[in-house]
């Protein structure tokens, strides 16, 4: 087991100032109503504690990216010949991702799956991911909110998994433990002490913020319970009476990956962009001739929590692809629970 560090909280600027001088670092601050992470600078007051509105997605996935500019041009030799140089955009800023909640982190764990297999592997999520490091802050009693639910997906309040290092809120500051060897690296700072004497306290912490969540209840039949609801098209209905389509939930979602991609074009150069998109839209499955598969908000919301509950664990190893960050349920502006469905699809295969 790896030494446990400890930091005060009057010295997180000093460790945030040191990683700032090597790497993009960031942090969650208030902006809009909201808290959602912007990078670092001397006078920034970062908001630790609180879930951010928006998770760290961005950071690896941005909401907007430059994926390749073009160039067309005609050979000069025969001019008849037109020629096009494609310029790739896979540079990746080396990045500091501090302060997320783990469900946060986490979240990549799903998009690994999809943008790093063997198959279809992405060059630019990949050159992110490996620039990329992870400090996150376990949740005590005092943020778990009645909208979490990581423990009914297998996940808990100081799960680590995706994250590199992990921080426990203790009388003064944080116990600090690291996670993977990217973030063994990061608790060689100077600014950090031996943390053995808050070992104890930080369990303990660990162990009330897991119990502030109750128990989990038994979902492990949701899988075929959504397969066996896919057709009753009056149950889907039902679950989406109230949705207005926003597309919030998958905005805000750290395990949402869906995008489209356009080209801006500007002469005889241009740009193609991957921008994201939503499954909640009318538009994202609408095709050309006019014919959309899931031509209703009923037949898209069984879409998204068939995905995440269903297909996803179907296609890798039980794995749901939902973290229980419960941002969709907190952000949603008219209420919609993605537990009340999951659960009530489970009661209706129960009969």
């Amino acid at each position: 087991m790896a030494a446990v560090k400890y930091i005060a909280s009057d010295k997180l600027p000093d460790w945030l100032k040191s990683l700032a001088e090597k790497s993009r670092v960031l942090v969650p601050v208030a902006e809009g109503g909201g808290v959602v992470f912007r990078r670092y600078a001397p006078g920034c007051q970062p908001v630790f504690g609180s879930d951010a509105t928006a998770p760290p997605k961005s950071a690896i996935f941005p909401a907007c990216q430059e994926l390749f500019r073009y160039e067309q041009g005609k050979d000069a030799e025969d001019p008849g010949k037109p020629t096009l140089e494609l310029i790739p955009n896979t540079a990746a800023e080396p990045t500091v991702v501090f302060g997320a909640k783990p469900c946060g982190a986490r979240g990549f764990l799903i998009f690994d799956r999809v943008y790093m297999g063997k198959k279809y592997p992405d060059p630019y999520y990949i050159a992110a991911r490996e620039a990329t490091v992870f400090v996150t802050m376990a949740c005590s009693t005092a943020n778990v909110e009645n909208t979490c639910f990581c423990n009914w997906v297998g996940s808990g309040p100081a799960d680590g998994a995706g994250s590199d290092v992990l921080l426990t809120p203790v009388a003064g500051g944080y116990a600090v433990e690291a996670v993977s060897d990217k973030g063994a690296a990061l608790l060689e700072s100077p600014v950090l002490a031996d943390g053995a004497a808050k070992a104890e306290e930080a369990a303990a912490v660990k162990a009330a913020a897991q119990e502030a969540l109750g128990e989990a209840p038994d979902i492990s039949t949701s899988k075929e319970a959504l397969l066996a609801a896919f057709d009753d098209m009056d149950f889907w209905r039902d679950q989406s009476d109230k949705c207005v389509s926003c597309g919030a939930c998958t905005y805000l979602c750290p395990t949402c990956y869906c995008f489209t991609i356009t080209d801006e074009a500007a002469g005889m150069s241009g740009r193609r962009m991957r921008s994201w998109d939503a499954c909640m839209h009318f538009q994202f499955t609408l095709e050309a001739s006019g014919h959309n598969p899931r031509p209703t908000k009923a037949h898209r919301l069984k879409n998204r929590v068939g995905h995440k509950f269903s297909y996803y664990p179907t296609l890798h190893d039980g794995l749901i692809a939902c973290c229980g960050c419960g941002r969709c349920i907190k952000s949603c502006p008219v209420s919609v629970d993605i537990r009340e469905i999951v659960q009530n699809a489970v009661a209706r295969a129960k009969g």
